[in-house]
Order: C-alpha cells, then sequence, then structure tokens
C-alpha cells in the first residue's frame, strides 16, 4: 500500500538555519495493516504523515501508494490524491466551529459534484461509523472534544478512502475519550483499512491489534 525510499526532508537547505526533519526513512506499510509511529513530540512523525499525504513535498527520496508515485505531485493532482485515498485526523481536528456536524462531514464531498442525496447517504454513513449520528444538528462550537473528534473522524471517513493518518489523535482528549476513539480505529481496521497513527500516547503500546510500531528519534526510524 505505501512505500517509502530513501526519504529526506531538510528545510533551508544550504542556509544557516538549515533544518533536517527527517532523514533517510525507508518504510513499507502493507494494506489493511496498523502501523504507530511512536516518538516525542518534535521527532518527526507527524512530517512523516503530513508526506504520506502529499501535503509537503519531500526534499528527496520516494514515496508510492498503490505503485503511484505521489511525492512530486503538482497541487491540483496531490488534492485529487488526498480526496480520493486519504482520511486525516487532525490532532486540533481543523473543524469548522460554526457549521454543524452534518455540514462538517460533508464538506470533502463537494468538489465531488454528486448528488444531494448521494451526499446525505454517505454523511449518514460516515456519522454512524464515527459514532457522532445523534449530534448531527449540533453546532460543533458546542460540542465536547471527544463528540469533536469523532466529527473530525466522521468527515475523514465520508469518502470511504483506503488510507486513514492520524496524528495525534488522543493528545486533547481524557482517557475515556481516548479509549472510545481506540475503539473507532478497531472497527477502522475491520473494515480493512491501512491505519497510520503518529503518537506517544502509552494507551497504543499494548493494543492487541496493532500490526507495527516504527520508533522515530530526530527524524531517523530507530
Amino acid at each position: 500500500m505505501i512505500q517509502i525510499k530513501n526519504l529526506n526532508l531538510t528545510f533551508n537547505p544550504n542556509a544557516t538555519n538549515e533544518f533536517k526533519a527527517l532523514k533517510n526513512i525507508n518504510l513499507h506499510i502493507p494494506k489493511h495493516k496498523l502501523f504507530i509511529l511512536k516518538g516525542v513530540s518534535g521527532s518527526g512523525k507527524s512530517t512523516l504523515l503530513s508526506l504520506i499525504s502529499a501535503l509537503i513535498k519531500p526534499t528527496s527520496g520516494e514515496i508510492k501508494v498503490d505503485d503511484k508515485l505521489i511525492a512530486k505531485l503538482p497541487d491540483f493532482h496531490a488534492s485529487r490524491f488526498r480526496s480520493k485515498d486519504i482520511g486525516f485526523i487532525f490532532q486540533s481536528f481543523n473543524l469548522f466551529e460554526n457549521l454543524n456536524v452534518a455540514e462538517n462531514t460533508a464538506l470533502p464531498l463537494i468538489p465531488l459534484k454528486l448528488s444531494q442525496q448521494e451526499i446525505n447517504d454517505k454523511v449518514a454513513h460516515a456519522m454512524n461509523l464515527a459514532n457522532i449520528a445523534h449530534k448531527k444538528d449540533q453546532t460543533v462550537k458546542d460540542l465536547s472534544g471527544g463528540e469533536k473528534q469523532r466529527c473530525a473522524i466522521a468527515r475523514a471517513l465520508v469518502n470511504n478512502p483506503k488510507i486513514i493518518l492520524c496524528d495525534e489523535p488522543t493528545a486533547n482528549l481524557d482517557r475515556n475519550n481516548a479509549l472510545a476513539f481506540i475503539e473507532v480505529i478497531k472497527t477502522l481496521k475491520s473494515l480493512e483499512k491501512t491505519i497510520v497513527i503518529a503518537t506517544h500516547d502509552p494507551l497504543f503500546e499494548s493494543l492487541d491489534f496493532i500490526d507495527k510500531v516504527i520508533n522515530i528519534k530526530n527524524g531517523e526510524i530507530v
């Protein structure tokens, strides 16, 4: 599913403040597997997620998803790749606070020119998977942290993506909501999604449905 070879990312190359965020990353993530990227803040794990989703481009190296090179995609094609293949769950949720849950969930569908019925069906299915359908008409600003997380999950699922990327998904949640999130992830794995989670939360260390933990330190796999 995801093949990364000799991947490097350097900010401000050849400048006095040059920073090597990722160094010679080689990683293979098979289909339908759940991988954890483990490391402290600043280790490079979130940056790696951004590269896999083509939000940013590497300095060198290659990233393949389903045998298609995505590392150097032009912005328009990168956006199409994300809308089709990637569901991204951000640490800070990145929701529109003045829209309701259903409206936030529907946003990734806007460029696809679907009928209203198709949109309604996809939104309802995604909200059910994320256990947030009962709050569909609630404005996001009035939701709890755990409810915002479930709304973010629904938005990530609405396009039925092959790959789910999660960046520190439990960082802003209490223990009960973190455990609820883990149950959602377990369900997504049973639906044969390929899942990559960047986290340093010890809750993920003992889960029996994780396929592999990748430790990242100072931009390198260790």
